[in-house]
């Protein structure tokens, strides 16, 4: 088929004295069309409509929208196959096309946000941070962020950690409950290994133990494991860990990690918490301010977990207690002591008897030296100095002291004489 624009264009080439042979190799038509159009003139070219074409699949019409009815989850392959034991002889991409213009939309299932009572859940988590401090230029450090949101209000507590093990945790589940002033009946955790030890073929969780006497500790709270390979039902503590990279850690400097929690937790009183938050639409402390009512006590006494161990004194007087050092008096005769590690103190024992105790260092290879162990040093060295007599010394009166410059005197001018 050829337009009114190629009809004119062949009229033209004749009229340039081009052959019907010439004017069919330039346009590509045949000698025929190009002698056929050349005695129509500039007439328009009319056709005749086209016959249509019947769809092979069509005659299944009803047989497959009965099926998709039905079951609208039906595979193609499926129903491929059950035409073509009624006769179909066509190719099954013309079915799957068909299939496009006929199945029913799946309607989509939109997901349903999970929301918590007041003072039923938190949701904890940690994520990791690299870091370069001040104070050691060209050493990037790596610090985990544990963090505790409630469920209700989207209240939030963390703190930057130099690792993840059972005393940081524990350390850190008191720190968060005595700054919210309560617990909640549920804690929430993913899969790591300082909450959950494993799961057997029934399903049932098993938990640290230390983790349960804990929350049990707070008055009935219980822990929680979340689905495996379900991130979403924990995205309430997963969600802001994007926001406070963005927001608070990135662009920032710091000395230590001392100084890295003492400006995020500016942060956190001041902006995180200050916040009108997204999905709740309200300001987070003042949603807090609602739920914390209904949070479980505290209890009367800080918790208080012991772990016990033995640990070698070194030559400096120190023992290494989960990567930091701590002093032990100088009077200390057994190379060999016993270490208690509570929650929040060091307790140092020889023979069953307390010689030192000091509050838990966060961070790794420091060092904390009780001003009081290193009195025995200045003792020996002021048994160094010479000893002075125990004889009283006599006195002379003045005259006699007279008398000796007189003689002194008279012996000088004798020798110079």
């Amino acid at each position: 088929m050829i337009g009114l624009r190629e009809v004119v264009l062949i009229q033209e080439l004749k009229r340039q004295g081009l052959s019907i042979s010439a004017i069919a190799r330039q346009t590509g038509l045949d000698r025929k069309t190009v002698k056929k159009y050349l005695a129509n003139g500039l007439e328009a070219p009319t056709y005749s409509p086209r016959k249509p074409v019947t769809n092979a699949v069509e005659p299944y019409r009803t047989h497959l929208l009965e099926r998709l009815e039905s079951y609208p989850g039906l595979s193609a392959r499926r129903l491929h196959r059950e035409i073509r034991e009624m006769g179909f002889k066509g190719a099954y991409s013309s079915l799957t096309e068909y299939l496009r213009e006929i199945r029913p939309p799946v309607p989509k299932a939109y997901e349903r946000r999970f929301e918590t009572a007041a003072g039923v859940q938190a949701q904890v988590d940690f994520a990791e941070f690299q870091t370069i401090f001040t104070s050691e230029p060209g050493v990037v450090r790596k610090v985990w962020l544990f963090s505790m949101v409630l469920g209700h209000s989207r209240w939030l507590w963390g703190r930057f950690c130099p690792n993840q093990g059972l005393e940081t945790v524990m350390r850190c589940h008191i720190a968060a409950f005595e700054a919210m002033g309560g617990c909640c009946s549920e804690i929430l955790y993913d899969r790591m290994k300082t909450a959950v030890i494993g799961q057997d073929a029934a399903g049932v969780v098993t938990y640290n133990a230390s983790l349960v006497a804990l929350l049990a500790h707070y008055y009935g709270s219980a822990p929680k494991a979340c689905q495996p390979y379900r991130a979403k039902t924990k995205g309430k503590v997963e969600r802001p860990f994007r926001y406070i990279r963005q927001d608070f850690f990135l662009g920032r400097s710091f000395r230590d990690l001392d100084d890295l929690n003492a400006q995020f937790g500016t942060w956190r009183a001041d902006i995180a918490n200050a916040r009108e938050h997204a999905t709740t639409g309200r300001i987070v402390k003042e949603y807090f301010e609602q739920e914390q009512p209904h949070l479980l006590p505290l209890p009367g006494m800080r918790y208080d977990t012991v772990l016990t161990v033995e640990r070698r004194i070194s030559r400096e007087g120190m023992v290494a207690v989960a990567g930091n050092y701590y002093s032990v008096p100088d009077t200390t005769r057994r190379r060999v002591v016993e270490v208690q590690h509570h929650t929040h103190e060091v307790r140092i024992f020889e023979e069953g008897q307390l010689i030192a105790h000091h509050p838990v260092i966060e961070g790794k290879n420091r060092r904390r030296v009780e001003p009081g162990h290193r009195k025995a040093q200045a003792a020996k060295a002021a048994q160094i100095l010479p000893k002075t007599s125990d004889k009283p010394v006599g006195q002379r009166p003045l005259t006699f002291y007279g008398a000796v410059g007189d003689r002194l005197a008279a012996l000088n001018a004798t020798g110079a004489a």
